[in-house]
């Protein structure tokens, strides 16, 4: 867990990862403990429809995506299939629900956070969503880590997280805000800065995309910080629910273990977001 808990960001080669796998967030060593869960009568995972590719409802109207997977895998591990049920609900009303006891658990991305904490429980996280630099083919850039970054002029979103993180961490690194992540795109697209330092998920997807012309690449990095971009993607639980938390704890690191999680991962991410 010391990945989770660093304060400063980290590039992913220098934590002994493989580049273009998942990173390992549970230790191989490590024996998280099964629950008896045979006294259970059903598991309802909650989820929503709006956040592909983790969860999105595909062409014939079905729930589908990451989540919606590792939901069904969780619930395989766990060897109650036939008890679990998937959900979709909008994404405002997931919390509530949950409250409601109108479903067991939420897999829909939701952010910890100590408030929440005071009314939840959340699982160990399964996925660490980084922070990437993206930057134009033609500029000039002498060097392949962000270090050659330093003096030219690199995009960022104004007032996100990944404006505190790029100044944080690279002081020498010339900011030019915009006002939202089109606007960024379309300027380093254009070569109006050389680069650009956003979300990686997003960037991922939008190299690889009709609508960047081939125009960029993914550079250096990535970055994962649990001070600037939270814990990762967990599974929210009401705190009453101890012995659900333990044994969805115990199939993500199973999962995690025997290489299914990753499965998933490349089946969702295929250019990689690492």
């Amino acid at each position: 867990m010391a990945l989770l808990s660093a304060s400063c960001a980290m590039p992913l080669a220098a934590q002994e990862a493989p580049p273009s796998g998942l990173p390992i967030l549970f230790d191989s060593r490590e024996r998280l403990p099964k629950p008896d869960l045979s006294s259970l009568v059903r598991l309802r995972f909650l989820t929503s429809v709006d956040f592909p590719p983790f969860n999105f409802a595909d062409q014939n109207g079905k729930l589908a995506g990451f989540h919606v997977d590792l939901a069904r895998e969780i619930c395989d591990e766990l060897g109650i299939s036939d008890k679990c049920q998937i959900q979709a609900l909008p994404f405002d009303e997931l919390q509530g629900a949950l409250s409601a006891s109108q479903g067991d658990a939420v897999i829909a991305g939701v952010a910890v956070t100590p408030e929440l904490r005071k009314s939840f429980a959340f699982s160990r996280p399964f996925l660490m969503l980084p922070a990437r630099f993206v930057r134009n083919l033609k500029a000039s850039i002498d060097g392949t880590t962000a270090a050659a970054l330093a003096g030219h002029s690199v995009g960022v979103v104004k007032r996100t997280a990944h404006e505190s993180m790029l100044a944080a961490f690279f002081p020498d690194i010339k900011q030019v805000p915009f006002d939202d992540k089109n606007a960024l795109l379309t300027a380093v697209k254009d070569g109006k800065v050389d680069a650009a330092f956003a979300d990686g998920l997003q960037l991922s997807f939008w190299v690889s995309s009709s609508s960047a012309e081939k125009c960029c690449a993914l550079f250096d990095g990535p970055y994962l910080s649990q001070q600037f971009l939270g814990e990762g993607m967990t599974i929210m639980l009401r705190q009453q629910d101890a012995d659900l938390t333990a044994a969805i704890n115990h199939a993500l690191a199973t999962l995690s273990r025997d290489s299914r999680l990753q499965e998933i991962y490349l089946r969702y991410f295929p250019y990689g977001l690492y």
